[in-house]
């Protein structure tokens, strides 16, 4: 199995990419309408921020889960006792975020939003009837206006050898929301698994947008779309010295969205919330 990037600007884009989407979980797209010039000014800006002290100032509400998370507190993936190796922001429009970035992440958010509610109308389209007669509402009307959906700005530092043994960046794990919208990285490590026990090196090539979907949209498939296990694996040799920016846009329902007739979104986000420990 290998991922090839689908030309956004294709007339085919649209079923290229559901495809993709269908038969490995996650969908790669070149030429899209995202700036990778503000998504190199975020990642510089935000490198800053994450070699400060000011990032402190920030420390993530637990009631609101917007701000910033140490390592200390991120997170664990289900199903493995080491934390990831990792530390983040979580910005929402009603969050809190410092003055001094908050209007390009702010302007990065609306643009990734309106991409991704026509990634989800794609999905709609090359859903099977008898797929598509499960979803409770239009998929990108589930989005409409939601607080819920998150831009985590995911700092993995240097590895510097006090790690614990077998921690990595990220351990395997698959994604709450519907889909999950990821400029590639200033570093590689992204993986997919694929059959058996393989793993897939994602294409980290700068100007990529990766998508994946995630467990909500499954469930309101009906298991048609895969949510798909992914990892960021540890760097080796001299790649080790160095930090690693990633921008994930977790695409959310609002919370009263019926997904299946077992769950809302608010309800599947609350039981994913509290197997997570957070």
């Amino acid at each position: 199995m290998e991922l090839i990037a689908v030309d956004y600007q294709a007339p085919n884009a649209d079923k290229l990419f559901v495809e993709s989407l269908r038969t490995t979980g996650f969908g790669v797209l070149k030429n899209h309408p995202i700036s990778q010039q503000r998504v190199r000014s975020i990642y510089e800006n935000w490198q800053i921020f994450f070699n400060s002290q000011e990032k402190n100032d920030f420390a993530y509400s637990k009631e609101k889960h917007d701000g910033f998370f140490s390592t200390s507190v991120s997170e664990t993936a289900k199903g493995f006792k080491k934390k990831d190796i990792k530390e983040y922001y979580h910005y929402y429009p009603w969050g809190r975020c410092p003055e001094s970035l908050k209007q390009e992440i702010s302007d990065y958010y609306k643009d990734t939003n309106a991409l991704a509610s026509e990634l989800l109308s794609w999905v709609e389209k090359y859903s099977p009837s008898e797929i598509s007669e499960k979803y409770s509402q239009l998929l990108s009307s589930m989005v409409t206006n939601s607080e819920q959906t998150l831009l985590r700005i995911l700092h993995y530092p240097p590895l510097d050898g006090s790690e614990e043994p077998d921690a990595i960046r990220a351990a395997a794990h698959e994604d709450i929301n519907l889909l999950t919208i990821l400029p590639a990285a200033n570093e590689p490590g992204l993986q997919v698994k694929g059959t058996g026990d393989s793993w897939i090196d994602v294409p980290c090539d700068f100007g990529n947008l990766i998508v994946n979907i995630g467990d909500m949209l499954q469930e309101a498939s009906g298991g048609y779309f895969p949510s798909t296990t992914h990892r960021v694996i540890n760097p080796k040799g001299s790649d080790q010295t160095k930090s690693r920016i990633s921008l994930p846009l977790f695409l959310h329902p609002n919370p009263e969205v019926i997904l299946s007739e077992r769950y809302t979104a608010k309800s599947y986000l609350q039981e994913r919330l509290d197997e997570l420990g957070v």
